[in-house]
């Protein structure tokens, strides 16, 4: 369960020193600071249950979304997340593992992307095409399809069956988001090949 300092310093209320016991509960493995201010109290708890608790707002994509959802082979230990206007980078690690924000168009920010509750938490989760969108985003500009499909399908080693399905009117959609001249190819590479 996340808790905040707050709830903590109404919870020990009675005790003289609750810094000191908030850092005892810590040493005894009963809290697990998160951030500054912000705990969980479950150890076995899935880190990616927790990536927008971190830092927001923000939800998961790049790497970790893409292999989320099969579409890249690999399994993701790092805990990939999309934020807008932070103008940096973050990471944490804590833990449950390391979490790495990284911003994307404020444009493309709000589309297709879903809620989700598992146990009591709330996560946010890029759908399959958001996540592909906001990684070439970040990528190394390409000067071609040919280069892109390079990118696509052998350094990010994405499935082609997989990516045969995803849905290409909406990744039309959210390239019009983003200005980059990897969703540029991207969107000429669907619409040449996969939308009539």
């Amino acid at each position: 369960m996340i808790i905040t300092t707050l709830n903590l310093k109404e919870m020990y209320k009675d005790y003289t020193d609750v810094n000191g016991k908030i850092k005892r509960d810590i040493d005894k493995g009963i809290l697990f600071p998160l951030v500054r201010g912000i705990y969980e109290t479950n150890a076995l708890v899935d880190g990616f249950l927790l990536a927008s608790y971190i830092y927001g707002p923000s939800y998961l994509s790049f790497e970790y979304a893409l292999s989320f959802h099969n579409i890249i082979p690999e399994r993701v230990v790092v805990y990939t997340n999309a934020t807008f206007n932070k103008r940096k980078s973050k990471s944490y690690h804590n833990h449950f593992g390391l979490f790495t924000y990284r911003d994307v168009p404020s444009a493309a920010f709000p589309f297709s992307v879903n809620v989700y509750e598992e146990n009591g938490y709330a996560y946010v989760m890029a759908s399959p095409e958001k996540a592909l969108c906001d990684l070439l985003y970040i990528k190394k500009p390409v000067t071609s399809i040919k280069e892109l499909k390079m990118v696509l399908f052998e350094d990010l080693r994405i499935n082609k069956e997989s990516f045969d399905h995803l849905k290409f009117e909406e990744i039309r959609f959210l390239s019009d988001k983003y200005k980059s001249n990897n969703i540029k190819y991207l969107r000429k590479f669907i619409e040449s090949e996969y939308i009539q």
